[in-house]
C-alpha cells in the first residue's frame, strides 16, 4: 500500500456517518448485511447511504455482492488490515511483526 491509497483509505473513514456504517459491518463479520438493514441500525436515508457505502467501497474498506433484489455489504477485511499494517508499517523502529499480534487482535482469523 502506498501514501495515496492509505489517504483515500483513512478519507473514506473520516466522516461520522461511514465511520458508524463501517463499524456496524465490522460488527457484522463475514455475514455483511443489506443496504436496508444499514438504513435502518444507522438512521441514514437510503439514497445517502448509497453515497457513503459507494466512498467506502472505492476506498477498498466495504465490498459488495448482489444477492437476489437485495445488495449485501461486508468489510474488506483484507483492505482493513492492508491499512492497519501500513499505519503500524514502522512499529518498533521497523520491526512490524511486533505489531502482528495487535493486527491479529483487531482482525481476528474468523474474519475472512
Amino acid at each position: 500500500m502506498d501514501i495515496s491509497q492509505a489517504t483515500q483509505r483513512l478519507s473514506a473513514l473520516a466522516q461520522e456517518r461511514r465511520l458508524a456504517v463501517f463499524r456496524l459491518l465490522v460488527r457484522a463479520g463475514g455475514a455483511g448485511l443489506p443496504a436496508g438493514a444499514i438504513a435502518t441500525s444507522v438512521g441514514i436515508p437510503h439514497n445517502t447511504l448509497s453515497t457513503h457505502l459507494g466512498i467506502l467501497e472505492q476506498g477498498g474498506l466495504v465490498s459488495s455482492q448482489k444477492d437476489g433484489r437485495r445488495v449485501i455489504y461486508r468489510v474488506d477485511f483484507e483492505g482493513t488490515r492492508a491499512l492497519l499494517a501500513y499505519l503500524l508499517e514502522e512499529c518498533c523502529q521497523g520491526a512490524p511483526e511486533v505489531c502482528e499480534p495487535a493486527l491479529d487482535a483487531v482482525l481476528p482469523a474468523c474474519c475472512p
